[in-house]
């Protein structure tokens, strides 16, 4: 089926970068001192191997938040929702009893958040998102920075196929 309505979104909040780049300088500084300097870093400094795969971690977790990536695309099959790495979800309009734009405030977070009054959400930033009731009771909701053309397409769709 053609795609109606394409979004892809990324963590790109400068604040969330400017403190992964913050934290990213403490195993760099760490490094440094005590593998290149030959001086403890801190009270009670660790192996310079523990200190290698500290900052391994550090780094790949920053690597991951760069690459995690939400994206919807809706056709007149369905909606699919791919946050990757994560999830990949394909919602047919059968199974969908209700579609809606809303603003959801805060949710604690980005990426998938579990147990919210809207469901299940998927969202990299913003407020405003499409709330999903499936037939069987469950929802979930997906964040979008293009809610006006979202919205739009969602209720094409749906009149359509009340017809």
């Amino acid at each position: 089926m053609k795609v109606v309505f394409k979004e892809i979104q990324k963590i790109r909040q400068w604040w969330l970068w400017l403190i992964f780049i913050g934290i990213g300088f403490i195993p760099i500084f760490a490094i440094y001192k005590q593998i290149i300097l030959g001086e403890q870093f801190g009270n009670k400094p660790m192996s310079n191997f523990g200190l290698i795969i500290f900052s391994l971690f550090i780094f790949t977790l920053i690597t991951m938040f760069w690459f995690i990536k939400l994206k919807t695309e809706v056709d007149t099959n369905g909606i699919k929702i791919n946050l990757f790495p994560f999830t990949k979800k394909q919602l047919n309009w059968k199974e969908i009893k209700s579609a809606e734009i809303i603003n959801y405030g805060f949710v604690g977070g980005f990426g998938i958040r579990l147990f919210t009054k809207y469901g299940t959400v998927y969202n990299t930033s913003g407020n405003k998102g499409l709330a999903i009731e499936l037939m069987n009771g469950k929802k979930l909701l997906i964040g979008t920075q293009k809610h006006t053309e979202l919205n739009k397409v969602v209720n094409k769709i749906k009149l359509a196929n009340n017809n």
